[in-house]
């Protein structure tokens, strides 16, 4: 009988609850843009906490008041208490916001809050960015997902259309999301980085630091990654640490591809017997090489010095063999193969020594005429099959592990190619300056005490900076080329380009 009446019990109960959940959806009666109706407890909406029922209405009317745009003095100054102000951080409009975002939002509201309560005039200024790089490789990928087409099926015109529609509908979303946090953000300023007059604003910015030479063209190495056709800044390459022998997924290629290895080889002297001994990480790019650095107190090489070597796959290509005091005796067989047009390093040693910068690869990452035999090939199917070519002509000599770090491309994640490619530079010597002298002087403050060392470090030891990307998405820059009959035609040359803000002020 006690069973009964306790399985009695559990239905009522299950029963109670189960009406007690039926909740009807909530409906706001409040009219757009007043202040929000406020209902008793007892209403079946409010009896728990809903957070649709509790936050509706209010935010609509918040912006109609005006209670985020800055308040001023009658006569439009900032008031006594002063000014806060904020620069959201512009979303890209790549995709929807995530929790990240919500945090990072969540505590900059915070302090704006704080401060407008405090008698501050106050702003937060709402924006997207339009992610050049970023958005056009998502938009590439939908395409490809959903109609197995690439921008280039498009073409220009309507690839671009195609873009606009992506970001009009992320970026309702991303507002859609940044009200429904509730931010106290001045919707009447909001900016798009690729608004009118932003655009104007960057074609006049560059225009203005072409003429005073801080931004120029170069034909030097950049990063290059052969998925997006793009050359990247250093902040778009991910460095992948490996310890050793690694097979990596790598963008067109079926087969994984082996990496964290060091292979050694030989190279004939030109007029003897006599063979050095080289080494490299990165094999197919032995195609490029044009040289061979040694220590000039080496006794094992310096009657080498001044003579070539052949290269075994493009006959009539000379290789020096140059003496140089970069080169660590002790590491390795104390000979470095030299490719000036494809490795960082070696760009150096081959301005300093003259020697030939060869570039071997396409933008996508094919083997080019200068490869020999090789021309047509994917770079990373001939980093096996020219070890193969190499073991037939007997100048294989060992492959072991090495630990090294992989460059990748941040967005496709491609591996990313050393790659001669002229390119739009900024000088940033010339702006490091003041930037440094404002901070020195404490005119700037950085908080904590570890961001302003960080700050220090990376200013101080600042390269000039590759500006120009290959896409078609974004700011184009406001330059135009100069072809003279009779010229050999030189995109690298700087002198022959001409900024203007508009064509025919170029």
């Amino acid at each position: 009988a006690q069973m009964a009446a306790n399985a009695a019990n559990k239905e009522k109960k299950a029963k109670e609850k189960k009406a007690e959940e039926a909740v009807p959806p909530y409906v706001e009666d409040t009219p757009t843009g007043e202040k929000k109706r406020i209902r008793p407890f007892e209403d079946p909406n409010f009896k728990a906490y809903d957070p649709i029922a509790v936050e509706s209405a209010w935010y609509d009317w918040w912006e109609k008041e005006g209670f985020f745009k800055p308040e001023f003095t009658p006569d439009g100054k900032v008031k006594e208490a002063g000014s806060f102000v904020i620069v959201h951080p512009p979303p890209n409009v790549t995709g929807s916001l995530h929790m990240g975002h919500a945090l990072g939002d969540s505590l900059q509201d915070l302090m704006i809050r704080w401060n407008r309560m405090n008698g501050k005039t106050t702003l937060w200024l709402p924006g997207c960015d339009h992610a050049g790089i970023s958005t056009q490789s998502v938009v590439e990928k939908m395409l490809w997902r959903k109609e197995g087409k690439t921008r280039h099926d498009l073409g220009r015109t309507k690839f671009v259309e195609t873009v606009w529609e992506w970001k009009e509908e992320y970026h309702k979303r991303i507002n859609k999301a940044l009200t429904h946090m509730g931010g106290s953000f001045d919707w009447s300023r909001e900016a798009f980085t690729m608004d009118a007059n932003l655009s104007a604003a960057v074609a006049e910015t560059f225009v203005r630091l072409h003429e005073e030479g801080i931004i120029y063209r170069a034909n030097r190495l950049v990063n290059w990654c052969t998925h997006l056709n793009t050359a990247l800044s250093n902040l778009e390459v991910d460095n992948k640490e490996l310890t050793g022998r690694t097979l990596l997924d790598v963008p067109g290629y079926e087969k994984k591809v082996e990496f964290g290895v060091i292979v050694h080889f030989k190279y004939p002297i030109e007029g003897s017997n006599e063979t050095v001994e080289v080494a490299t990480t990165r094999i197919e790019t032995m195609l490029g090489d044009t040289g061979i650095a040694v220590h000039p107190n080496d006794a094992r090489y310096k009657h080498l010095v001044g003579k070539n070597a052949v290269h075994p796959f493009i006959p009539d290509r000379k290789l020096p063999i140059v003496a140089d005091e970069y080169v660590d005796m002790e590491f390795g067989t104390g000979a470095v193969k030299l490719t000036p047009a494809h490795d960082p390093n070696d760009f150096n040693l081959g301005q300093k020594h003259n020697l030939e910068f060869i570039n071997i690869l396409t933008d996508d990452g094919l083997m080019n005429e200068n490869a020999g035999p090789y021309k047509g090939q994917k770079r990373f199917d001939v980093r096996y099959s020219i070890q193969d070519a190499l073991k037939e002509k007997g100048l294989y000599v060992d492959k072991k592990d090495n630990a090294m770090k992989v460059p990748l491309c941040e967005k496709s994640k491609d591996v990313i190619e050393p790659r001669m490619k002229p390119q739009w530079w900024v000088r940033m010597k010339e702006l490091t300056g003041p930037a440094l002298e404002v901070v020195r002087e404490g005119k700037i403050k950085i908080r904590p005490d570890t961001a302003e060392r960080s700050y220090f470090r990376w200013l101080e030891d600042i390269q000039d900076w590759c500006i120009s990307r290959q896409l078609w998405w974004g700011h184009r820059c406001p330059v135009y080329f100069a072809n003279i009959e009779g010229v050999a035609k030189d995109t690298a040359d700087d002198k022959l380009w001409f900024s203007g803000r508009t064509r025919e002020e170029a």
